[in-house]
């Protein structure tokens, strides 16, 4: 789902590292690739589990939407009471008469518009000046450090891995569906780790080679008990964790598959002009998965490229406004298709960084620091803006400082939604300061 961007090649070059590194370390896990190769995307990332049983999780969803490539979180949501916001960007910036929902301080960009309604009824809301404790303006180093979200341990995992390893009151629960990242088949580092978790680019994906529906059905049943034969007894070939692989790839197609199988009829249109197809796409088996009940606590969504060093544009034309209204589109068809579902469902984005205050020659932005995160949804104080605003520097190279670590957003989201899980234990090292944004 990540766009390629004309900018920026280490954007480009991080994505490539990134599947390089996992399937890197896949091949590692006792041959874990040869599971992958044979069994398609289901395994991909319960490669690492044990035998896994559909279970229900709390009830409550969290999906996590991570904008690739750096969002201009200024553009966004934009300080138009702070001075220095259109010294900064004599052409990028948005007018102040065009914001919605503006406050004394901040409004928001006019194409975020399909989500009004949730601003007004209070189920929408937004922190400013959010991100790392200390800049990192490298897309790979910065991806990894906010979705690891652990400076304690030279371990590769992710918070979300994190989460759902935890006993919850009901007990641990070992199946991939408790996460799942959707919209591409590489796990991303959030969900990385030893809990099994899944990964597709969507949910029609998830069957067993040669053993879907158009296949003959006598023959796919001769391909599943040999399998059965070689991978599922405990004299089978291969090592336990690859006959583990096995297990926890025939229940993820057995509970996943049927969903699949049957049509789905949303209660809305999503959008589908260029560039919302992907996150549409992703989005609607999001709220197919979420009604189907199966136990899913985490939802992981990629939407990229934002990279704009060139071709940011105004609200006229370029990637900003287009790409702002694709999001903007596709999440209110979401949020609409959900239904009553909606009082179950957390949204939250995330980036890996912001962009820099003042607008570059190419009238584009560079790499910066702080950021803004919006969240929807389940339990959201919405209708306002949160953080502290440490103001607008007047320098060329200056950042939006970063007053609120992202750690206490996704901390108090998890405590509110999820206070079965242990925050000490995902977010190690790290004390959570709520800012009060959740009911």
């Amino acid at each position: 789902m990540r766009a390629q961007s004309p900018c920026c090649g280490e954007f480009e070059t991080a994505s490539r590292l990134s599947r390089r590194r996992f399937l890197a370390a896949l091949a590692a896990t006792t041959g874990a690739a040869v599971a992958t190769s044979m069994f398609g995307d289901a395994v991909v990332s319960s490669a690492f589990g044990a035998t896994s049983t559909a279970g229900a999780g709390s009830g409550n969803v969290l999906v996590v939407l991570s904008l690739r490539g750096g969002i201009d979180g200024l553009g966004l949501v934009v300080p138009h009471g702070d001075p220095g916001s259109y010294a900064a960007r004599p052409t990028l910036a948005v007018p102040a008469g065009s914001l919605l929902a503006a406050d004394a301080m901040f409004g928001l960009h006019p194409q975020l518009a399909p989500l009004q309604w949730l601003w007004d009824q209070g189920s929408l809301a937004a922190v400013h000046a959010v991100g790392l404790p200390v800049p990192n303006r490298s897309h790979f180093s910065a991806m990894e450090e906010i979705e690891d979200a652990d400076p304690t341990s030279s371990t590769r995992r992710g918070w979300v891995n994190r989460m759902i390893g935890l006993p919850t009151g009901t007990g641990a629960s070992d199946a991939p569906q408790q996460a799942v990242q959707l919209g591409s088949s590489i796990v991303p580092t959030e969900l990385y780790g030893p809990a099994p978790v899944l990964a597709a680019g969507d949910l029609d994906q998830i069957t067993l080679v040669g053993a879907d529906t158009g296949t003959d059905p006598a023959w796919a049943a001769r391909r599943r008990r040999s399998l059965d034969q070689v991978w599922a007894g405990t004299a089978g070939s291969g090592t336990p964790a690859l006959r583990s692989a096995y297990r926890s790839a025939l229940t993820v197609v057995d509970t996943l598959a049927p969903v699949a199988r049957r049509t789905y009829t949303p209660t809305v249109t999503y959008p589908r002009a260029w560039p919302a197809t992907d996150l549409s796409d992703a989005l609607k088996d999001t709220a197919r998965l979420i009604k189907a009940d199966l136990g899913t606590d985490v939802v992981a969504i990629d939407y990229g490229s934002w990279d704009m060093h060139a071709d940011y544009g105004t609200l006229g034309y370029g990637r900003m406004q287009s790409m702002t209204a694709g999001l903007a589109g596709a999440l209110d068809a979401f949020l609409r298709d959900l239904g009553p579902l909606r009082e179950r469902v957390t949204l939250v984005t995330i980036s890996e960084f912001g962009r820099r205050t003042h607008e570059n020659g190419n009238r584009g932005l560079d790499h910066g620091w702080g950021n803004v995160m919006l969240l929807a949804g389940a339990g959201v104080k919405g209708g306002r803006y949160y953080g502290t605003w440490p103001g607008l520097g007047t320098g060329p190279d200056d950042d939006l400082a970063v007053t609120t670590d992202y750690r206490n957003v996704f901390g108090e989201i998890l405590a509110s939604r999820f206070p079965d899980r242990t925050l000490s234990k995902v977010f190690p090292a790290f004390t959570c300061r709520p800012l009060g944004l959740m009911a």
